[in-house]
């Protein structure tokens, strides 16, 4: 039976980084609202023969765990990667609640994260327009007469983010509309309008070289207008930008984002301001060699992918 708790549920991904996903989950365990929060753990399964030790790593330690209301660990003998883990996995916990909290196993918090994201959540249930919280936020510059603590932003982020039930029913994961949106430059606007970089994701992702759900989440949130809700300042740290990751195969120090604990004010009727959303879509902007990259590894025609025509 369906009901709306207290608290979200916190649901962790995790697949071989034993100590990374230590840092997560206590990081989570230093919220005191952790003790009243039921976690859930979908530990992927080994993808090659060298995944087999660390996995059984992260499986060990996870069998350690407290500090939780409860603690659920799913197991998955086979390797089913991110996005169909994600996909599942929030779908799965999204039968039985009505919104939920998200985290890779790379994703270190603020001791105020939990109150922070169960307050969002419950601030914007009823608002149709926002599809997706999180804790976290690009450094960007916002317009110094900005005035709210929370931004809204036609991206959804997919480092320590939230949902609600019927927000994420309404995504399309095979993406059925693709081609109207290659024949239809207004449509790829809407989602360009969270980063150019979204749309030649998006093309990868229909072509198979990537698997992405976070580009499809966002399209399902672009389609119909609606916002991700960011606060000023981030509440979370990506620390899987060492080389280790399945995503993040390189090393780089470009997220090391200083954490800041605090109150929030959350402002129901927050509106989404043009110099925010500004300012937001100029950190995604691509540069050239990226574009030359798109251009030349994948032989996609610059100006399809970048709605010059």
């Amino acid at each position: 039976m369906s009901h709306l708790p207290d608290l979200a549920p916190i649901v962790v991904f995790c697949y071989n980084r034993p100590w990374h996903l230590q840092q997560t989950i206590e990081a989570l365990r230093q919220n005191p609202l952790a003790k009243q929060s039921q976690l859930i753990v979908y530990s992927d399964g080994p993808r090659r023969e060298e995944d087999q030790v660390p996995v059984r790593e992260v499986r060990a330690y996870l069998a350690t765990v407290q500090g939780f209301k409860g603690t659920k660990i799913v197991l998955s003998e086979n390797n089913r990667g991110l996005a169909t883990s994600v996909i599942e996995g929030v779908s799965e916990v999204l039968e039985q609640y009505d919104r939920v909290i998200v985290l890779e196993d790379d994703m270190v918090c603020t001791t105020d994260f939990l109150d922070y994201m169960n307050r969002a959540l419950r601030t914007y249930y009823h608002r149709p327009d926002i599809f997706s919280v999180t804790g976290y936020t690009p450094p960007i510059q916002l317009p110094p007469h900005y005035p709210h603590d929370l931004y809204l932003a036609p991206r959804a982020s997919s480092w320590g983010w939230g949902t609600w039930r019927d927000r994420w029913q309404q995504a399309d994961w095979q993406v059925g509309d693709f081609e109207k949106l290659v024949k239809d430059k207004s449509l790829r606007q809407r989602l360009t309008r969270g980063g150019e970089d979204l749309w030649p994701m998006l093309v990868k992702q229909q072509r198979g070289v990537i698997d992405s759900w976070a580009v499809r989440w966002t399209w399902s949130q672009a389609r119909r207008q609606a916002y991700g809700l960011y606060p000023r300042h981030s509440k979370i740290r990506n620390i899987g930008t060492d080389g280790s990751g399945t995503n993040f195969t390189f090393s780089t120090s470009a997220y090391g984002e200083v954490l800041a604990e605090g109150e929030v004010r959350h402002t129901a009727d927050l509106q989404p301001d043009p110099s925010v959303i500004e300012a937001f879509q100029r950190y995604y902007r691509l540069p050239w060699k990226v574009k030359l990259k798109n251009l030349l590894k994948y032989g996609l025609s610059i100006f399809f992918l970048y709605n010059l025509i």
